[in-house]
């Protein structure tokens, strides 16, 4: 799973997604909470900042700009300033908001306040949430006028998202009418579907992915157990003729439903800090993934992981590329440890190339771990970000060292160096001579002791020539695995025993 959710997020590309939905504009206004009114039983919020940001079918295409997609947005705003507010936000994300009409009727731009409480400065909470809107359907002209931009915006689009919040745009009607539009033109359709008893108006879309609470009533029963959610998908996919649907679980991950998968797809445990946005995250992810070709359990498994990313921030935030990236590794170092075969190591160090960071290797033996080698870690943390080791195996140290070493096998140097804070990867070589494993990692700084200065350290011409540097550590005198070992030698030959020694 972990190498074809690396490769899924490689080939994500630059997909032109068509958002239509209901937009709106998302206020957030924080203070300090610390007493209370001698009014009324309730906070005072002493104001110290406000912030605006889209909402809705605004925020997934914020999510889909964070993934490197292009959105394109139709929908309809009021005739006020804080439409001008979510026009500028889009625009400043590279969105397409030509199809973003003013309404003709006296309906608001929507826009949701929430009072953000602090106290004595420290975690915020929502306190209160003010929603300013209009949910009656759009007059006639309108939403014929809607459905018209939809449609010559499709030939720009390579995958429809439809985010439904019930607030007038999406009626049965035009919602039916912008499925069939987007079938014709051999679009898929990525539904965010609305909390409804009725959903026949999704039916023929390629994908919905409602949440528990949503799935229990549109199809008629609470959703408590897999085999709830099971059975809830399976009527979903049918009536509503679908080629997928993901029920999304909270914690325990999503139930995807397709003709031929019928599965629980799992996800960790969160800290969960706010659910605000979680929904839009989790559609424009789907949408990106699956415009890229990916198929729906590997769409769903990124959903996933940028869902649970959303929802350990505050607010409505967004998930990037680089984020899902790191989820990936750090789940697959979590499950794997960090010891890595040489490909699966040069796969996570093209991304963290990717994210700026700077490689650090150094090799070595590591057979009797002691102070020098702990601070020689150390220094090689110090050079850079990411730290590699290249680690002797038990057949390249008994040439170097002779037939009596190494005192320890080469899983158990490897398990202790893993142990270690300062090291973050680990690669087990045959070789007494590290130079073809050195090309292969092409680090940014090589890392050799000082004893080296006159010995010539193995690599450093290839590492200078790609425009790296070698680096001598200072050595802590008197320490050596060698050195170690004969002094337990002689300890052992004047008769100590392993007990006495303890």
């Amino acid at each position: 799973m972990y190498e074809n959710l690396l490769k899924a997020v490689t080939n994500l590309g630059l997909p032109r997604v068509l958002v239509a939905g209901d937009f709106m504009l998302d206020v957030y206004v924080y203070g300090d909470a610390d007493r209370i009114s001698p009014e009324a039983p309730v906070p005072v919020l002493k104001v110290i900042e406000k912030e605006a940001s889209c909402g809705g079918a605004g925020r997934v295409a914020i999510n889909l700009a964070a993934l490197r997609a292009q959105p394109i947005c139709v929908g309809v705003t009021g005739n006020d300033s804080n439409a001008d507010k979510v026009r500028d936000n889009l625009s400043e994300i590279g969105a397409d908001i030509s199809g973003l009409i003013t309404a003709t009727d006296d309906r608001p731009t929507i826009t949701k306040t929430r009072l953000i409480g602090r106290a004595q400065h420290r975690h915020q909470q929502q306190l209160f949430r003010m929603d300013e809107e209009s949910a009656k359907p759009l007059p006639t002209e309108q939403s014929g006028a809607i459905l018209q931009i939809f449609i010559d915006k499709l030939s720009c689009a390579d995958i429809v998202c439809l985010q439904d919040h019930d607030k007038g745009l999406l009626t049965p009607l035009l919602c039916s009418q912008m499925i069939q539009a987007a079938n014709d033109a051999s679009k898929k359709v990525i539904v965010d579907p609305s909390s409804a008893s009725d959903y026949s108006k999704y039916a023929g879309a390629t994908l919905i992915t409602p949440n528990r609470q949503e799935a229990s009533l549109a199809i008629g029963f609470d959703i408590k157990t897999t085999e709830d959610a099971a059975n809830a998908a399976a009527g979903l996919l049918e009536k509503l003729t679908l080629e997928a649907v993901a029920i999304t679980l909270d914690k325990e991950g999503a139930y995807l439903r397709t003709k031929d998968l019928d599965e629980l797809v799992s996800t960790r445990p969160r800290n969960v800090y706010d659910v605000t946005g979680a929904g839009d995250t989790v559609l424009a992810t789907l949408a990106v993934a699956i415009a890229a070709g990916c198929d729906y359990k590997t769409a769903v498994q990124l959903a996933n992981i940028t869902g649970g990313i959303e929802v350990e921030k505050f607010g409505a935030a967004t998930v990037t590329t680089e984020e899902i990236i790191n989820e990936i590794i750090g789940l697959n170092r979590g499950k794997n440890g960090k010891v890595r075969q040489l490909e699966s190591l040069l796969t996570e160090l093209n991304w963290h190339r990717k994210q700026n960071r700077t490689v650090v290797w150094t090799n070595g033996c590591f057979d009797v771990i002691h102070r020098g080698h702990i601070e020689f870690l150390k220094f090689c943390k110090e050079q850079g970000d990411v730290v590699v080791v290249g680690l002797n195996s038990d057949k390249s140290v008994k040439i170097i060292k002779g037939p009596d070493r190494p005192i320890h096998n080469q899983f158990d140097r490897a398990a202790v160096l893993a142990a270690l804070e300062t090291v973050d990867y680990i690669t087990i070589f045959d070789e007494p001579d590290p130079l073809n494993v050195i090309e292969d990692v092409r680090p940014d700084v090589l890392v050799k002791g000082q004893d080296w200065a006159d010995k010539g350290v193995v690599g450093q011409e290839f590492v200078e020539s790609c425009g790296g540097k070698v680096v001598l550590a200072p050595i802590v005198e008197g320490k050596s695995s060698t050195s170690i070992i004969e002094n337990i030698k002689a300890l052992f030959g004047k008769g100590k025993s392993a007990e006495g020694d303890a």
